[in-house]
């Protein structure tokens, strides 16, 4: 069914780097990009206070977008390139040639920007979908070779009250971490209007020689990709309807206070029972919180409850590059991420102490990433087969490390920040509050009668911590 308010197209474009700044280049994928390949894009949403009329945009600031994105591109070219995708046997691989490009469209939106920005429950979540970037289609090469894009990129504008970029990017070109960098640069050099406010250390490192491989993971990847690769759908477009019907977004908020009851609640039992083995941190405790909650909410709802004794999965990725036996520069522009599975009986999820057994199983995954992140990799792709299968995983994306909320094209720290992409997957969100007063915010989708029981359980819950 089409949605009653749809934004009108005002212009749209391609940009790329400048010409002639960056030579044809090749990227094999590593095998932290492999993984990503079956992964639909990332979907991000900025949201900016912005009081001025249409024109003012289109006649004052989208000309210093794009000229400040293009000489971004230069130096984050991986974004403008294409995933090159040959026949069996050969390899997936990332290819820019002078003159690639991404799109670039500007939309108009009609809608009240404050009700769009609201956490209150959003009823229809293709709203948001209006605000992403449409994605541009495969093509397929004479010798059969599909080329896939990277990137796309969208501002909307609301007339006197606010702005949206929107980006929705393949993630085997780029993790979290990466991406942040990206649009954190763009942005500085939008509010300076000069490339050289990008000091050499702050530029992007794509140098991915220092990646080693000594358990031979890319060729256990390479094995899985081609045994899914046929069931791939190259065009990676628009979430389907049925994936949104039924369903409500909501934001949720747990503030600094919260947050540190919960990690002394969870250290006093580790250090009782498990001294130095659990890393307890926001991040730790937050999902340990929203875990639990939705698999009581799930109980709740659930006509036929499932069996207590069965194992429910959490799924979080961890960041690498620091990691000793990884030991890339934080500006490294691609993947390197671990995959962390932590498994739980629901029975012990909707136990009395739940949320500290959950938040002791995740943060004892933390801490094993110590010893090693490459433990037990070779089943990071063959495991994620096995337990969305069986339907009992919840997964996070982002975290509040990304600081995204300090995403400022000149316009002030974003109103709020959106990623649409995990409404569909059954996922949640993480990141840091908007105010910056160290609490965290969570965005998910479910459907109402859930989301009615889960809402109910999560303020609870906090009540019960004061």
């Amino acid at each position: 069914m089409a949605l009653s308010h749809p934004v009108k197209v005002i212009d749209h474009f391609r940009v790329s780097p400048p010409l002639g700044s960056v030579p044809t280049t090749s990227l094999p994928l590593t095998f932290f990009d492999f993984p990503w390949l079956l992964c639909r894009p990332m979907e991000r949403l900025f949201f900016y206070e912005f009081p001025y009329p249409t024109l003012y945009l289109t006649n004052n600031i989208l000309p210093i977008l794009k000229n400040s994105l293009s000489l971004t591109l230069q130096h984050f070219f991986p974004l403008a390139s294409n995933l090159m995708c040959p026949p069996s046997p050969h390899k997936p691989y990332i290819l820019f040639k002078d003159g690639d490009s991404i799109p670039f469209t500007v939309v108009e939106s009609m809608l009240d920007f404050d009700q769009v920005i609201g956490d209150h429950a959003r009823v229809d979540l293709r709203e948001l979908q209006c605000f992403v970037p449409k994605w541009p289609p495969t093509r397929v090469t004479l010798d059969g070779k599909r080329v896939v894009p990277l990137l796309a990129l969208q501002v909307a504008v609301f007339p006197n009250s606010g702005i949206c970029i929107g980006a929705k990017f393949c993630h085997v070109v780029a993790d979290g971490m990466a991406f942040s960098h990206f649009m954190k640069s763009w942005a500085s050099v939008f509010r300076s209007r000069d490339i050289a406010c990008l000091e050499k250390s702050m530029l992007p490192s794509h140098d991915r020689s220092a990646i080693k491989d000594p358990l031979g993971l890319e060729s256990i990847f390479t094995k899985d990709w081609w045994n899914w690769a046929s069931s791939w759908d190259y065009n990676l477009g628009s979430t389907p309807d049925d994936q949104l019907r039924d369903k409500v977004g909501f934001t949720f908020t747990i503030g600094l206070t919260h947050i540190e009851r919960l990690k002394d609640l969870v250290s006093i039992q580790c250090m009782e029972n498990y001294p130095g083995q659990v890393h307890v941190s926001t991040f730790v405790v937050a999902c340990a919180y929203t875990w639990v909650n939705l698999i009581k909410s799930q109980e709740k709802e659930a006509s036929d409850s499932l069996d207590n004794d069965k194992v429910c999965y959490f799924v979080f990725v961890a960041d690498c590059r620091h990691r000793p036996e990884v030991k890339l520069p934080a500006t490294y522009f691609g993947n390197c991420l671990a995959i962390c599975y932590v498994p739980a009986k629901k029975s012990e999820l909707l136990g009395e102490n739940g949320i500290i057994m959950a938040a002791r199983e995740i943060g004892k995954k933390v801490k094993e990433l110590e010893s090693g992140v490459l433990v037990g990799a070779e089943k990071w792709i063959s495991k994620w087969k096995e337990v969305s299968e069986q339907g009992r995983l919840v997964t996070v994306a982002g975290s509040p490390k990304l600081r995204a909320y300090e995403t400022d094209f000149g316009l002030g720290r974003p109103k709020k920040t959106e990623v649409p992409h995990i409404y569909a997957s059954g996922s949640f969100h993480l990141c840091e509050c908007r105010d910056g007063g160290g609490g965290v915010e969570i965005g998910l989708a479910l459907p109402q009668g859930q989301m009615d029981v889960f809402s109910s359980i999560f303020e609870q819950g906090k009540q019960n911590l004061i």
